[in-house]
This record gives structure tokens, C-alpha cells and sequence, in this order.
């Protein structure tokens, strides 16, 4: 009679795991659905808006225009997967599918990280190093462009042979990742760490310091002089700043929603037996990377 009672008990907590979890999908759908949305029509939305200012085109409407790109790979390539694996539960395409999303997936991460970085190198030339921004003209700004998508496709090469659609059940298959044993996934996690998120930031960080300190020192040289300064960094136009701000802010943004994501993916790795890889926290964590992209181009409208 125990033993039935026992039975009994496990198969009632069992059913209701499931329920909860099957609840928990839709959940998880439903804010995918919202995000992608978000993301989508806000950056289609930038689209027009640059197309219809095209005439008045700026030098950072360049660089909008590509981490808008940018965003819209990680829209349809990393949320809208995803939201199709929460209503299936399984990958649905063929091998040649699962390696092309994975690897799309992480070049639009690439892509936003390295637009972003090149944007705001765009802009510490031309307040620090404003003579060397003139010369070099757009050649520069396209070259840096170029550079920051060459990058993305190159070092997300290694997914194309990392995941692979394999049985995972009986007649069951899914998009997974092969590492080598035990040290594979642990390097893998690390370089994507330091390759998308840890050396960005560092740039980001040097170029917004620079940028700073230079406007707070020309403006207090203005304040200090009668005249216009005849050596030094000229003087720092209210658009300029209004573009500094921009970046600034987009920086921010980009390191609120993706730095839980890269902890949280390091920890796992590392320390997979303490790390919060499952509930309610680490969906939100997932979900709030893929917001960067919904947040972006409400910045770029609201500071252009």
C-alpha cells in the first residue's frame, strides 16, 4: 500500500511539474513574440526613417544604418528560432538549417558589439583626433564598417561545425552543440565572452573616457578664454555632443542587457552546479539580452 501511495504521489508531482512547465512555455513565448515584434518593428521602423533623411545623410546615420542591420539579424535569427523551438519543444529544419541559424545567430551578436565599437571609435577621432577624422574622410568610416561585419562572419565560423542536428530521442532530433570533452564547452563560453562582450567593453570604455575628459577640458579652456582657442582640440559642436550622448547611451544599454547573459553563461560553464540555469531568473536573464535589440532603435529616434 505504500509503495501505491508512493507511486501515486510521484506521478501526481510529476503531472504537475509538467503543467507548470508547459505554463511556463507560453510565458516564455509570449514575451519572445512581444520582443520580436518590438525589435522588428522598431527597426524597420529606423529603416524608413533613414531613408527618408537620406538626402541629409550624416556621418552617423552610416553607422545607425548597419547596427540597425545588425539588430535585425539578432531579431529574426536569434529570437525568432527561438520562439519556434518554445511552440515545437524541438528543432524543426535540416543540418544545413541548424548550422546556418547558429551561426547567423552569433554574427548578429558580433555585428551589434563590433558596430557599436566602430561608431564610437568614429567618434573619439573626430572629438579627440579631429584633423585625423577630416583626412581620412568616409574611406575610414566604411573601412570600419567593413571590418566590424568581416569580424562577425569570421569568428562565428567555429558554429557551423559546433552544432549539428542530432537524435537526441528515438525518431526525436534537435539543433546541439558537440564539444570536446571536458574542456571544449568551458573555452568555447570563455572566447565568445571575451571575443563579443569583454573586449568591446574595454574599447568602449577607453574611447568614451578619451571622449569625456576632452570635451570637459575644451570646455572649461572656452570658459576660461575671451577668444576661441587657437590650439587644441576645437571647440565641441551641439550635434556632436547630441551624438556623443547617443552613443553614450547606446553603450549603456548594450551593457545592461547583455552582461547578465555573459555572467550568467561564464558561470555556468564554470561552476555548472551553482549556476542559475534554470527558472524564472534565468529566462529573464535570456530574454533581457534579446531587448538590446527592441532598445536601440527608439534610442537612435529619439536622439535624431
Amino acid at each position: 500500500m505504500e509503495t501505491s501511495d508512493n507511486t501515486s504521489q510521484k506521478a501526481t508531482r510529476a503531472e504537475e511539474d509538467l503543467d507548470e512547465y508547459e505554463r511556463f512555455a507560453l510565458v516564455r513565448a509570449g514575451v519572445l513574440s512581444l520582443v520580436f515584434l518590438l525589435a522588428a518593428c522598431g527597426n524597420f521602423f529606423f529603416l524608413h526613417t533613414l531613408w527618408r533623411k537620406r538626402k541629409k545623410g550624416t556621418k552617423t546615420q552610416l553607422f545607425l544604418l548597419h547596427l540597425c542591420f545588425a539588430d535585425l539579424v539578432v531579431a529574426f535569427f536569434q529570437v525568432l528560432p527561438q520562439l519556434s523551438m518554445e511552440i515545437t519543444h524541438r528543432f524543426k529544419g535540416t543540418d544545413f538549417v541548424c548550422r546556418s541559424v547558429k551561426y547567423l545567430q552569433v554574427v548578429g551578436m558580433f555585428a551589434s558589439a563590433y558596430m557599436i565599437v566602430a561608431m564610437t571609435i568614429d567618434r573619439y577621432h573626430a572629438v579627440c583626433k579631429p584633423m585625423v577624422s577630416f583626412f581620412k574622410g568616409s574611406f575610414k568610416r566604411y573601412l570600419s564598417i567593413g571590418a566590424a561585419w568581416l569580424i562577425s562572419l569570421v569568428f562565428s565560423a567555429p558554429q557551423l561545425f559546433i552544432f549539428s542536428l542530432q537524435e537526441v530521442e528515438k525518431n526525436q532530433f534537435d539543433c546541439w552543440a558537440t564539444f570536446i570533452e571536458p574542456w571544449g564547452r568551458r573555452v568555447y563560453i570563455s572566447w565568445i565572452t571575451l571575443s563579443v562582450f569583454a573586449l568591446p567593453a574595454i574599447i568602449l570604455l577607453f574611447c568614451q573616457m578619451r571622449i569625456c575628459t576632452t570635451i570637459y577640458f575644451n570646455m572649461k579652456k572656452k570658459a576660461l578664454q575671451a577668444r576661441p582657442l587657437q590650439a587644441g582640440p576645437k571647440g565641441v559642436s551641439n550635434a556632436m555632443l547630441k551624438t556623443v550622448k547617443m552613443t553614450f547611451v547606446i553603450i549603456l544599454a548594450y551593457t545592461v542587457c547583455w552582461s547578465p547573459f555573459f555572467i550568467v553563461q561564464l558561470w555556468s560553464a564554470w561552476s555548472p552546479n551553482t549556476a542559475p540555469t534554470k527558472g524564472p531568473v534565468f529566462v529573464i536573464i535570456m530574454l533581457l539580452a534579446s531587448l538590446n535589440s527592441c532598445t536601440n532603435p527608439w534610442i537612435y529616434i529619439y536622439y535624431s
